[in-house]
C-alpha cells in the first residue's frame, strides 16, 4: 500500500522541497563541529545577578499585563464581529463578506508590524504593544469563532425564534452558551502566545521582561541575561500548567 506510485511521487516531491529549502537556508549541521565558543559564551552567563530581581520582576508583570489585556480586548472587540462573520448569523451576504475580508487582512499582518507601526507613531512603552496584540487577536479570534458560530447546533436558535425573539437575540441566547467553552479554551491559548508576542515586541521597545532581556545582551550583561531567561522559562511554564488547568476545568 505505501509502494504505490502516488505515494513514491509524493515522497520524492517532499524530499525535492527539503532539498531546496536545506539549499536556500544554507542548512549545514557542520557548523556545530566546534562547541568552544558556544560553552565560552554560555560560562558568561553564570552566576546569575540576583540584584535586579525586584526590577525584573516588575517587567515580568508588566509583560503578563500586556499580553492580558491585548488578549482580553481582542476578544471583547471579536465577539460581536464574529456573529456578523458566521454565515448562519450574519444580517447580510455584504456585512458577511466585508467582515471576512477585514477579519483576514487584520490577521494576516504580524503582531510584530503592527509594533513596529504603534511604536513609531504612539512612541515606546507598552502601550502600543497592547494595541498591537491586539490587532491581531481580533482577526484571529473573529475567524475561530465565527468558525465556532457556523458548527453551532440551529435547534435553539430557531426554537426561540419561533416564540418570538428577536434575531439578534435569539443569536446571543442559544448560540453563545453553545461555544463558551470552546471560546474560553481558545482565549487562553492566544493568551500563551501573546506572552512570547509581548517578548518579541519588548525587543523593538514595547517594554516588559523582553525590552530588559535585549538591553542586558546589547550591553554584555549576561549575568543578568541568565536570569531574564530562568523568569522567562518560569513563567511560561506557569502560565501553561494554569491555562490547561483551566480548559480540563470548562471543556
Amino acid at each position: 500500500m505505501w509502494f504505490k506510485k502516488s505515494n513514491l511521487l509524493t515522497l520524492a516531491i517532499l524530499i525535492l522541497f527539503v532539498f531546496f529549502s536545506m539549499r536556500l537556508t544554507e542548512f549545514d549541521l557542520s557548523k556545530f563541529k566546534d562547541f568552544r565558543n558556544m560553552i565560552d559564551f554560555l560560562s558568561q552567563w553564570f552566576p546569575m545577578d540576583f540584584s535586579l530581581l525586584p526590577d525584573m520582576v516588575q517587567d515580568t508583570l508588566e509583560t503578563l499585563a500586556m499580553a492580558f489585556l491585548g488578549s482580553v480586548l481582542g476578544l471583547v472587540i471579536a465577539l460581536p464581529i464574529s456573529f456578523i462573520a458566521a454565515r448562519n448569523t450574519s444580517p447580510s451576504p455584504f456585512l458577511f463578506q466585508t467582515s471576512r475580508i477585514v477579519l483576514s487582512f487584520v490577521r494576516s499582518i504580524p503582531e510584530i508590524v503592527f509594533g513596529l507601526i504603534l511604536l513609531t507613531t504612539l512612541g515606546l512603552g507598552p502601550f502600543p504593544a497592547v494595541i498591537a496584540i491586539m490587532f491581531h487577536n481580533v482577526g484571529v479570534f473573529g475567524k475561530l469563532i465565527s468558525e465556532l458560530i457556523e458548527a453551532a447546533d440551529p435547534g435553539p436558535q430557531e426554537a426561540m425564534k419561533a416564540v418570538g425573539s428577536r434575531t439578534w437575540v435569539a443569536n446571543l441566547f442559544s448560540i453563545l452558551p453553545q461555544i463558551w467553552p470552546n471560546v474560553l479554551s481558545q482565549f487562553f491559548y492566544r493568551f500563551e502566545v501573546a506572552i512570547r508576542t509581548s517578548l518579541v515586541l519588548g525587543f523593538i521597545g514595547g517594554g516588559g521582561i523582553g525590552q530588559r532581556l535585549f538591553n542586558d545582551f546589547k550591553t554584555f550583561q549576561y549575568s543578568s541575561v541568565s536570569l531574564d531567561v530562568l523568569i522567562i522559562m518560569v513563567m511560561v511554564i506557569i502560565i501553561d500548567f494554569f491555562a490547561s488547568y483551566i480548559r480540563k476545568r470548562i471543556i
